[in-house]
């Protein structure tokens, strides 16, 4: 056998889940779309009427709602309530991973009403924004503008909050770094209700620095200022079929927007958009996007692809089209193609609907796509999810550029998903070392991608069905994400929080930084009010009793105990 090949699995026994599993379309069709498409429309209505008010009302609007944030936390009694959360239900989170550790005693905080476009600023070129703007809200905004945020995340239904508290990227992330990396300030509501804005070069700049990836764990985020960008109204967007093994499946991608020579920083030779989807161990499609004028697109013989309608091809099949029609070129709206792959949730939508990306589908229902991720959750039930936890894969390794095909071949021997989404950011080398951070001495290999202030890192998205499971083979879901978890420990990669994770304690601080984190948390007196962000990631329920202890073991240590790797 050889290192590619994944190992021979015997068949696995259907249970009753299978089945339910196999026809969850009927729900998803009559209740779970119906109600989707009402509540995007609710949404709308509300961002419509929030764009009507002036911004100097939406911002009289805002410190009425931090005075509330502010009296809450108040009113708050350490020795009898739990620990400070937001009211959000558990299940309306995007991701995978239900939130559990709200199963446990907690103060509730509501932040629902910060969910206002606050000012754009166009000579500062700064988006001031509240924490539930989604992307498909910003971009409504500030496209017709020719204005964008530098970094605006795929997805319709992710947040501001979430993309900075979290993890967020595009295709624009090889030159702008992840969404967290493109904030220029936070308001930050703290433990004691103190309200601060933390910029990079003032009194709070440490916790500048420690905000992203924390959870919502250091104080609560009311504000954002975002850095934005000039675009134009089109992607001029180049669709390019690499044929080889999955090493040179990596070396096409990273031809795609890394110059060999090494100038990095030239946008003659660098594309504003990125991204590569690999369909199988031996195909691939490397896109690459400009931006062009309405002029140049609307120019005779250029091919212009209104991507944003319902009865569109979904864009991972269309893109894979290329693999038979050879490289071409086409135009599509630059906000059409922010959201390109909202409709059909990359390919996940294929599971969760097997016929929706049938013509007849698209024409009569595909108006109601997507389904929201929340209502997935809210109508699956416990056996279903402990299912996908098991049988599904939802995961993104962030990963060094070098290392892309090393980690093709990783994900092709253990799980055999397909396809995978290729996408590449930069990884900036700080004046303070947070959670997330490039490889020591980076700067000096001078490899293919990397500058001397930042090190070129890779998301491989690897969101699907396995490969055995698919064949009705044996899986086992929790090993194969404990064993990627120690791959990417062992590679300098990082996995984002939002996934279903089984790191224990120890492993997830050998793979995240804790000294600048935890030096805020007891700073800003966030221990005892917010519960640590490993505590908040790991999965399972949480009793009260499990929260209480691990908050008094954080206070009695300088931060968790790090593994040594073994000898």
């Amino acid at each position: 056998m050889s290192d590619l090949e994944a190992p021979l699995r015997p068949k696995r026994k259907k249970s009753l889940v299978d089945y339910l599993v196999k026809l969850r379309w009927i729900v998803v069709i009559f209740v779970v779309l119906p109600i989707s498409f009402l509540m995007y429309f609710q949404i709308y209505l509300g961002d419509v009427k929030s764009e009507r008010k002036s911004f100097k009302q939406r911002q009289k609007e805002h410190d009425e709602n931090v005075k509330k944030v502010v009296k809450r936390l108040k009113e708050r009694n350490p020795s009898k309530d739990g620990l400070v959360c937001t009211a959000r239900k558990p299940w309306i989170a995007v991701g995978m991973r239900n939130v559990d550790y709200k199963r446990a005693r907690h103060f509730e905080v509501d932040l629902s009403a910060f969910r206002n476009v606050l000012d754009i600023d166009k000579e500062r070129m700064i988006a001031r924004v509240e924490p539930l703007v989604n992307m498909g809200q910003i971009s409504r905004v500030t496209v017709p503008m020719n204005l964008s945020l530098a970094v605006v995340a795929e997805l319709d239904d992710l947040t501001v909050g979430g993309l900075i508290n979290g993890y967020g990227i595009e295709g624009s992330s090889h030159l702008y770094g992840l969404f967290s990396d493109t904030v220029v300030a936070y308001e930050i509501v703290l433990a004691d209700g103190q309200v601060v804005r933390a910029t990079r070069d003032n009194e709070y700049s440490d916790l500048f620095y420690a905000i992203p990836w924390s959870q919502g764990t250091l104080g609560l985020l009311v504000a954002a200022e975002i850095k934005l960008i000039p675009v134009k109204e089109y992607m001029r967007l180049t669709y390019k079929p690499v044929i080889g093994n999955l090493q040179e499946l990596a070396q096409g991608y990273i031809d795609s927007f890394c110059p060999r020579d090494g100038d990095q920083d030239n946008p003659e030779k660098v594309p504003d958009f990125v991204e590569t989807m690999v369909y199988s161990p031996t195909e691939a499609v490397c896109m690459y996007g400009r931006y062009a004028s309405k002029e140049e697109a609307k120019q005779k013989g250029n091919k212009i692809n209104e991507v944003g309608w319902w009865f569109k091809p979904w864009f991972y099949q269309h893109a894979q089209t290329a693999l038979k029609r050879g490289e071409f070129v086409e135009y599509i709206p630059t906000r059409e193609y922010y959201h390109r792959h909202t409709r059909c949730l990359y390919w996940e939508g294929k599971l969760i609907l097997p016929f929706a990306d049938q013509w007849w589908f698209r024409f009569l229902l595909g108006w109601m796509m997507p389904p929201k991720v929340s209502l997935l959750k809210a109508t699956q039930g416990d056996a279903i999810r402990n299912y996908y936890h098991e049988m599904h894969v939802i995961q993104d390794m962030l990963v060094p550029l070098y290392k892309v095909g090393d980690a093709l071949e990783w994900v092709h021997r253990e799980m055999e998903v397909y396809p995978i989404w290729l996408c590449p950011h930069r990884l900036y080398k700080l004046p303070v070392k947070t959670m997330i951070y490039p490889e020591p001495g980076f700067e000096h290999q001078h490899r293919q991608g990397d500058t001397n202030y930042a090190q070129m890192y890779t998301d491989v998205g690897v969101y699907y069905a396995p490969g055995p499971v698919l064949r009705g083979e044996v899986f086992d879901g929790a090993e194969a994400v404990r064993k990627l978890e120690n791959w990417l420990i062992e590679n300098h990669g990082f996995q984002p929080q939002y996934a279903v994770s089984e790191l224990t304690e120890k492993n997830f601080w050998r793979m995240f930084d804790a000294e600048l984190y935890e030096q805020c948390r007891r700073k800003y007196k966030a221990v005892g009010t917010f519960m640590s962000v490993y505590y908040k990631s790991k999965k399972g329920r949480k009793t009260e009793k499990e929260v209480q202890e691990a908050e008094q073991a954080i206070l009695e240590t300088p931060y968790a105990e790090v593994d040594q790797p073994a000898d």
